[in-house]
């Protein structure tokens, strides 16, 4: 008989909802939020809500997309069933670039946190020591994994009510104004960077063969995590720029601690860094849990080498995309550049999940009820607007960003056409099990 590469069903509605939570709540806030900050000026409030729309729009994509087709990897799954394998090795391509630049990004956020409690500290080595960190964990299975996860989740929630609670009490008006600095451009090119923020959303489908009842608990997960996210976004970017001018929140590297500091209490300032290395922390342990089950999923249909999806005999992780993941995702470490990333983490973000809204159309078309010959009609909506909404956010990103990406693109679709002509009976039965 054949011996199939299978994952255990382990997560319940609680675990996935907190591993969205975990992907989302992180970097974004507590970083990200000063940069988008800069651009949009107090209306950075407007660029969360209109990123978070966005968000939402595609959320449904997935959770529709997720419903149907409950595989491991996510977008690229959706992409390889619905579109063709080569429009899902480019989705899975630009999620794995992104995500290591992101997760890279996140350890730098993580250790300039660190740096404020113990500034003896070089940034860089404990950012490489974060990624170190977090690989192992990652091997040791994605329960544990998730349990780690759940209580990084509980405490940063608890640390941005807390925030908002005190700081609400201690708003500037004066930092209110000017509104929108930079006009409604600068709020649409915070929305775009802000969107690195929300990019953690569809994190719980990564893992979708380890969840229990998929086909609810994944859409159920997506929404709940999303909304709960928002809803906490919203407050913290409003609390923020009431107690800090924008200007200043921009040139930190620790806003959110800055802002904390406003209040004249030391304890709330404390707290939020200590709430942003729990956040910080959380998102890396989830992004090398989606890289991994994403590489996974792609050397299972033989477009990465087979010898990636392997799993390890105890643990069913996939141990050796672990471990290559996490020493890249280290190695950029030593050298990223916050703002430069996070708008390349943006772009590729931005383009998979467009993608995935491409999915979600054609899947429509293909389940679309008959009455005789004729389809019934149904209006896709949602993945219109999203897949519209997505394209229109692309054009606020820096021109760097978009060239970085798409050479990245191209690089990926070079890979492709080599690997393709070197296994070409491999590629042309994708769904051949790897022994």
């Amino acid at each position: 008989m054949e011996d199939k590469i299978e994952l255990k069903r382990t997560l319940n509605v609680f675990d996935a909802t907190s591993i969205g939570i975990g992907a989302i709540v992180g970097a974004g806030i507590f970083v990200v939020t000063g940069i988008s900050a800069g651009l949009a000026g107090p209306a950075v409030v407007l660029s969360v809500l209109i990123s978070g729309a966005i968000a939402s729009l595609t959320a449904l994509s997935f959770a529709e997309l997720s419903s149907a087709i409950p595989k491991e990897g996510e977008a690229y799954a959706y992409a390889h069933e619905t579109i063709s394998p080569f429009a899902g090795f480019m989705v899975g391509w630009l999620w794995l670039v992104s995500n290591i630049v992101a997760g890279a990004a996140i350890s730098i956020g993580l250790a300039s946190y660190i740096a404020i409690l113990v500034p003896v500290l070089p940034v860089k080595v404990v950012a490489i020591f974060s990624c170190i960190i977090v690989t192992l964990v990652n091997l040791f299975g994605i329960k544990e994994s998730s349990l780690v996860n759940n209580v990084l989740v509980l405490v940063k929630i608890s640390v941005l009510c807390f925030f908002i609670a005190v700081g609400i009490f201690h708003l500037t008006p004066k930092n209110l104004v000017p509104l929108m600095p930079n006009g409604w451009i600068g709020v649409f090119q915070g929305a775009a960077l802000i969107f690195f923020a929300y990019a953690g959303f569809a994190r719980i489908t990564t893992v979708a063969e380890e969840v229990k009842n998929p086909e609810r608990t994944i859409p159920m997960s997506i929404l709940l995590s999303l909304g709960i996210c928002m809803a906490l976004y919203v407050l913290t970017s409003f609390t923020a720029v009431g107690l800090v001018s924008y200007r200043d929140l921009a040139s930190s590297g620790s806003p959110l601690s800055d802002a904390a500091m406003a209040t004249g209490n030391p304890l709330a300032s404390l707290v939020v860094t200590l709430g942003a290395i729990t956040a910080t922390t959380s998102v890396l342990l989830t992004t090398i849990i989606g890289l991994s089950r994403v590489s996974f999923a792609m050397s299972r249909n033989l477009q990465l080498p087979r010898f990636v999806g392997k799993l390890h005999a105890r643990f069913r992780t996939p141990y050796i995309s672990i471990i290559i993941l996490g020493v890249a995702m280290t190695l950029l470490a030593s050298f990223a550049d916050l703002r430069q990333v996070v708008a390349v983490s943006s772009f590729a973000s931005i383009c998979y999940y467009a993608t995935t809204n491409v999915s979600a159309l054609l899947l429509r078309e293909r389940t679309r009820p008959r009455i005789g010959a004729f389809k019934v009609p149904l209006y896709p909506v949602f993945p219109l607007l999203g897949l519209a909404s997505c394209i229109m956010l692309i054009f606020f990103l820096a021109y760097d960003s978009i060239l970085i990406g798409t050479f990245a693109a191209i690089t990926g679709a070079v890979y492709y056409l080599t690997r393709k002509q070197i296994t070409r009976n491999d590629i042309q039965h994708p769904s051949q099990k790897v022994h």
